[in-house]
């Protein structure tokens, strides 16, 4: 790790040029460090020397975000690389890895659904989901899609135009349900068609998600004429309603371009200081067949209390320019003039859209990258990403910034939906920020509460007692910050429960290791001090703690809350965290140590947040509650079979998919089961005939 006394790479010249000759001028991957030997900035490049000297050239006009960055440098390394494509992939992976600070950050926003497709399984599933799991790599995820709409449309047509498994569950142990007997289902879940044929109808339904639909249809055109040469008019029927259910699909979605056998996608964006939208058209044989949307945060001066590296000596005239350029931003409408350069308030236009083609070309199979991509703003690193398209695609692709004729008004088209995104956002970003201004008055805090945690207890009586925390970050859910708790009170049992010793136990649990990080901070602080009045600069070590909740919600009234300031009292945090409770009845807000609630009208911005959050945490400990019960009663009756661990419990409902038909095998049907013998299953049997 680099000294703390080391100076910054632009002070340092012998230094700095002595590191720029041991960088090769090769591809590959640099990446950029602090004195606190975290990572800035990640980048890659054709030449590396080239690309790091350029950074630190005094006639290079830099904009003030990278300015900022280079100001901080104390070291760089690089990765070299044998192609440009794989510095390309290098650095993807890398960027995902450390989310360095001054790279643009794709924000994983909830409200585009995905369509997945889990190959990973013997018969794939299809379903909408918000959430894009890391799991097996051979499940495909499709989008994501900016009209939900439109696409729960597609899906539902889709299922009455291919039999597709229509139930999670069978309905019945030994026969089909009605799905089957008119056609809308292939009998899945009583294996009447193999894995092989299924995945042939899902292969077909994938086609449509990446845009090839006009090639399905050449596909079932021959299929059906040769099925009606064979006398086969049922199937000739069925592949015929088929091709008119997919013709309905495009119809209507005509775009007007000159060449329109050329499969291309257009992409452009709209901003404002703090997160840009950006717009994904998908144009297939002249047919808009996807409209895909994207967030990316825009990286600005850090703020006080996020965690993000703070200006160095020598940096302030660059961070006032920059306060100046965001306020002056600020007040640009979204009819503004484009950005003069590529740029605006510091953030490289290219350098965003460049981030969005490199995180979505990775996702996707070679054959839905088009032959053509229309871009808004050129991109500092096209070659390259033309380059690994076309070795992906086995053909050239082609980057393009069209300035002129039916090209660029698509261009303005896909803008022109970005900026409509764009102005949405702004206007919940409003009302979020109308919120917690109120909700700050309302408490009087000293500042507005941008990270607001929540938590609530759920049982039947005590018993599968959880508890649940829920985290508001600027108004809006933060779902990567939820966390469930299992109440680890053995006093809280079946026919006993106590919710206040449940909050005092999962506040405690919460708070415990922010008071052990505080205090490794402090000493850390103490340890690198030299002078006397640096002192008062220990006051700012606690506000780097970056999960520190500006403001904790507790769902009950006065008992609850007593519960919780009586443990942060005896963790020396009453002071440091502001905690109120919200009752269900009359939605009246308790303060530590007030009798009487806060007078307040339920309607007020600052109280409907809190509803949400309250609302929020009793969802998600219901919901933990519940799949937590249901496992216990799955359970409860096959654990009283001697012989009989959590592995077989296990297959054996997974084989039976319930206790209902796992009570009505036979002993020779129970033997099937992996890890059943002929012994162990007579003994399930005499458990449920005795």
């Amino acid at each position: 790790m680099p000294s703390t006394k080391t100076l910054p790479l632009v002070k340092d010249s012998e230094r700095l040029e002595s590191r720029l000759k041991e960088i090769p001028a090769v591809p590959g991957v640099y990446l950029m460090r602090d004195e606190s030997d975290r990572i800035l900035y990640i980048g890659k490049s054709k030449k590396l020397r080239n690309r790091v000297r350029s950074y630190f050239r005094e006639s290079q006009n830099l904009s003030p975000r990278i300015a900022m960055m280079v100001q901080q440098v104390r070291e760089i390394e690089f990765i070299a690389t044998d192609t440009e494509a794989e510095a390309l992939a290098l650095e993807a992976n890398l960027v995902k890895q450390h989310q360095p600070y001054f790279n643009v950050l794709l924000k994983d926003d909830k409200k585009y659904p995905y369509l997945c497709i889990t190959w990973s399984e013997e018969y794939p599933r299809i379903f909408i989901t918000r959430k894009r799991r890391a799991g097996s790599a051979k499940d495909r995820y499709y989008g994501p899609y900016v009209d939900t709409g439109a696409l729960r449309s597609t899906l539902h047509l889709i299922k009455r135009i291919f039999p597709l498994r229509q139930r999670p569950q069978p309905l019945f142990k030994d026969r089909p349900c009605l799905n089957y007997d008119i056609g809308r289902c292939v009998g899945v879940c009583q294996g009447l068609t193999s894995p092989e044929e299924y995945r042939k109808i899902i292969q077909k339904v994938a086609m449509i998600f990446q845009g090839r639909t006009q090639e399905l249809l050449d596909l079932l055109a021959p299929q059906m004429e040769q099925a009606a040469e064979d006398l086969n008019f049922e199937t000739a029927a069925r592949i015929r309603d088929q091709i008119k259910g997919l013709q309905s699909l495009s119809a209507g979605q005509k775009v007007s371009l000159p060449d329109d056998t050329v499969s291309r996608d257009a992409i452009a964006l709209a901003a404002d200081t703090q997160h840009a939208c950006v717009q994904l058209f998908q144009i297939r044989a002249g047919q808009l067949v996807g409209r895909l949307g994207f967030m990316a945060e825009i990286p600005s001066q850090p703020r006080a209390g996020t965690g993000a590296p703070p200006l160095q000596a020598g940096g302030q005239e660059l961070s006032q320019s920059l306060v100046k350029d965001g306020q002056e931003l600020s007040e640009l409408s979204l009819s503004s003039p484009p950005w003069q350069g590529g740029e605006r308030g510091g953030v490289e236009a290219g350098a965003i859209l460049q981030r969005v083609l490199e995180e979505h070309y990775q996702n996707v199979e070679s054959v839905e990258i088009p032959s053509e991509i229309s871009v808004q703003y050129e991109l500092p690193e096209g070659e390259i990403l033309a380059d690994w398209l076309s070795n992906r695609k086995g053909r050239k692709v082609t980057i393009l910034t069209p300035q002129r004729q039916t090209k660029a008004e698509l261009i303005e088209m896909v803008e022109r939906n970005a900026e409509y995104e764009l102005a949405r956002m702004q206007r919940l970003s409003d009302r979020n920020s109308q919120a917690m201004e109120d909700l700050a008055e309302i408490l009087d805090l000293p500042e507005v509460p941008r990270r607001i945690e929540g938590y609530d207890i759920s049982h039947i009586q005590g018993s599968d007692a959880v508890a649940s925390r829920v985290v508001f970050i600027d108004g809006l859910p933060a779902n990567q910050h939820y966390r469930h708790y299992k109440i680890k009170n053995p006093e809280i049992k079946s026919g006993h429960s106590d919710d206040f010793a449940s909050l005092a136990e999962v506040i405690g649990r919460r708070f415990r290791g922010l008071k052990e990080e505080e205090r490794g901070k402090m000493e850390e602080g103490f340890s690198e001090l030299e002078e006397p009045e640096e002192l008062s600069n220990l006051s700012s070590v606690s506000h780097t703690i970056s999960d520190k909740p500006d403001l904790i919600m507790i769902d009950g009234g006065k008992g609850q809350l007593s519960a919780v300031v009586a443990v942060l009292r005896e963790m020396n945090l009453l002071e440091e965290l502001r905690v109120v409770s919200l009752a269900k009845q009359r939605e009246e807000i308790f303060l530590p140590g007030e009798s009487l609630p806060l007078p307040t009208n339920s309607e007020q911005p600052g109280v409907q947040l809190l509803r949400r959050v309250r609302d929020e945490a009793h969802r998600f400990a219901v919901s933990f509650h519940r799949d937590r019960r249901s496992e216990r009663m799955k359970r409860s009756r096959l654990d009283e079979i001697p012989g009989l661990g959590h592995h077989r419990q296990k297959q054996l409902l997974a084989h039976f998919r319930s206790i209902d038909y796992l009570r009505l095998a036979t002993p020779e049907q129970l033997a099937e089961v992996s890890g059943i013998g002929p012994r162990l299953a007579q003994q399930i049997y005499d458990y449920f005939h005795p």
